[in-house]
């Protein structure tokens, strides 16, 4: 099957919140030689047709991307994807967390092309761990009952989505795609980011 068209998907990067396990913006840090924020732009950029930060512009537009600040500051991930889709004239959303070293441009086409012709609201995978809304797809006209959500108080992202149509991605179905389990394996303490900064070492050298 092959991807939806590029004209009717917008990409987001959610930059994150304080940090405070890791110590230090996540969004900011580098890996592989890029900010965690723009690395994972560049995934996007290929399959979408514009990819914009969610955070504070004073903070990220250095990294030269369109940013637009979080229209629910304080919500976490949940006002992220709401300012994400509610700011988009796309009928897809492809949403993801800066700080998803592990994902792939191969995941993120299959996760496209499940979109296509589909009639639900959002593309959502499982992992072992439960569902990852944090790399998902979401459509523009979600935005209105997400931030219904946040005015009751709603903060978990998946109590966000209830009462949406959802198709959701079991775990086997990622698994081609991530033999190792990291696939949605987030950067949340130091230790994290020192696993990943040498992961990506050593398939830099295996490359050589």
């Amino acid at each position: 099957m092959s991807p939806m068209p590029v004209k009717i998907v917008a990409g987001y990067v959610l930059t994150g919140g304080a940090s405070t396990r890791m110590g230090r913006d996540k969004a900011l840090l580098e890996l592989a030689g890029a900010a965690m924020a723009l690395r994972a732009a560049r995934l996007l950029e290929p399959l979408v047709d514009s990819v914009t930060l969610i955070g504070p512009p004073e903070i990220y537009a250095a990294l030269g991307l369109p940013v637009i600040p979080d229209i629910h500051p304080g919500a976490g991930p949940l006002g992220g994807i709401a300012t994400a889709i509610l700011s988009s004239r796309a009928d897809w959303n492809l949403v993801l967390a800066c700080d998803l070293p592990y994902l792939t441009v191969e995941w993120l086409r299959f996760l496209l092309a499940r979109a296509r012709g589909s009639a639900e609201d959002i593309i959502l995978p499982e992992s072992d761990g439960g569902p990852e809304p944090l790399c998902a797809l979401y459509r523009s006209r979600a935005g209105a009952q997400i931030s219904a959500a946040l005015a009751r108080g709603v903060r978990k992202v998946t109590d966000g989505l209830t009462g949406l149509a959802i198709d959701r991605i079991p775990p086997a179905e990622s698994k081609p795609f991530d033999s190792a389990g990291r696939l949605f394996k987030n950067m949340n303490s130091p230790g994290d980011y020192e696993a990943a900064r040498a992961f990506f070492e050593r398939t830099k050298e295996a490359r050589k």
